[in-house]
């Protein structure tokens, strides 16, 4: 729903996004944009909100759907961002779903939209955001929203469905938090609310920053909410309790080890190839003691070859050889991904978010060649009708 300054993007969404509902159903809430975001949603034909001030992504969404009348309207509604471009069939895929009554959201499948006019820099940076959606969807969240465990800890806001009996008891706009999406999902468990679906197939495609700087603003954004969130809430169902406990455990674990990986390698380089450092005290003692322990070539092997083959596996997959090359460079964008996790942790809990937002470096795009056929439009009786809104993606 929400989008501040997204005129690069959301025509191109909109466009993609009425190929498959009417625009009657689709709600875009202009959170106090300054650009043409507001006149190009007016022109695509859908319903318009404007927020008076920047009250942030969860501030925009509440504002809309209290001004909309969506929870008394609908039985469901769909929260996309600005960027997003649905699969012709994630309807197909997703609302199925929702014919089992304890589910209360569906979770989308996150996929980068791939655009040939990115640099080297980009290229490692989008392949790499990609391989984290592979990798974490496939072996992680597909057995975590299995019917028996129903433990994810996040339900993406890019792309998602949420029982409107769900949202009336979900606090959106929960103060000093940076995002909305981890603690929408943690209030799903923590209020028993009901079960949280995903299905591979209910693809949604995002604009994935391209640009350094633009990513690191966005993970620093996203790890703050998530320990923001854990912080808020204490888990109370089991399962979901234990599967976030070792969550946190690899995530805190992993990152130590992928911030000390550049500081060892360093040291076990400057034993073995400047003999002088042997002689340095306390350095030496410890280059030489790691030196004992390993060489760069364990080192590689250790870290650099699965972390690699993986890569592969993503590469096959997805049919995208580009995943060989630019994957030779992923263990950088690690150790960023590790320092920022690391880094927001103490912030969770020395600071307060206010939750107003800056849209990301934009690249204009069109709609997805097929994003939806005629003869792909959703249908649906008032039992099952789905509104869908449109929400920029922020870093």
């Amino acid at each position: 729903m929400p989008a501040h300054n997204e005129e690069m993007v959301i025509g191109a969404s909109l466009a993609a996004i009425t190929e498959l509902v009417p625009a009657s159903q689709v709600h875009v809430v202009s959170d106090y944009s300054s650009d043409a975001t507001v006149q190009i949603a007016t022109d695509a034909g859908v319903h318009v909100f404007e927020t008076p001030t920047n009250v942030g992504k969860a501030g925009a969404l509440s504002y809309a759907l209290r001004e909309g009348g969506l929870l008394d309207r609908y039985e469901a509604v769909m929260i996309l961002d600005a960027d997003t471009q649905l699969h012709p069939r994630y309807f197909e895929r997703a609302l199925p779903m929702l014919a089992d009554p304890e589910v209360v959201a569906v979770a989308g499948c996150a996929h980068t939209r791939w655009q040939r006019a990115m640099g080297p820099v980009g290229e490692v940076i989008v392949s790499h955001r990609q391989r984290v959606y592979a990798l974490t969807q496939w072996l992680l969240k597909y057995g975590q929203t299995w019917r028996a465990i129903s433990a994810t800890h996040i339900v993406p806001g890019f792309a998602s469905i949420y029982r409107t009996r769900a949202l009336r008891e979900i606090a959106i706009d929960a103060p000093g938090l940076v995002i909305e999406d981890f603690n929408m999902t943690f209030e799903i468990y923590a209020k028993d609310l009901g079960q949280i679906a995903f299905h591979p197939g209910a693809i949604a495609y995002t604009q994935d920053p391209d640009t350094y700087r633009d990513y690191v603003k966005q993970m620093k954004r996203w790890c703050l909410g998530l320990w923001q969130t854990i912080r808020r809430h204490r888990p109370r169902k089991l399962v979901f309790g234990l599967s976030l406990t070792a969550m946190i455990t690899e995530l805190v674990t992993s990152s130590i080890a992928f911030v000390l990986l550049p500081l060892v390698a360093l040291l076990i380089a400057a034993h073995t190839l400047v003999p002088e450092v042997a002689a340095v005290p306390l350095l030496g003692d410890v280059s030489g003691a790691l030196a004992g322990e390993l060489s760069l070539l364990t080192l590689a092997m250790v870290v650099f070859l699965p972390d690699y083959a993986l890569t592969v596996a993503v590469a096959i997959a997805e049919r995208r050889p580009r995943y060989l090359l630019v994957g030779l460079l992923f263990i950088p964008m690690r150790v960023t991904d590790a320092v920022i996790a690391l880094g927001a942790l103490p912030r969770a809990w020395l600071t307060r978010s206010t939750g107003t937002w800056t849209s990301p470096t934009r690249r204009a795009v069109e709609p997805s060649s097929g994003s939806g056929a005629a003869d792909s439009r959703t249908t649906t009786d008032s039992r099952t009708e789905t509104a869908v809104s449109t929400r920029g993606a922020t870093t």
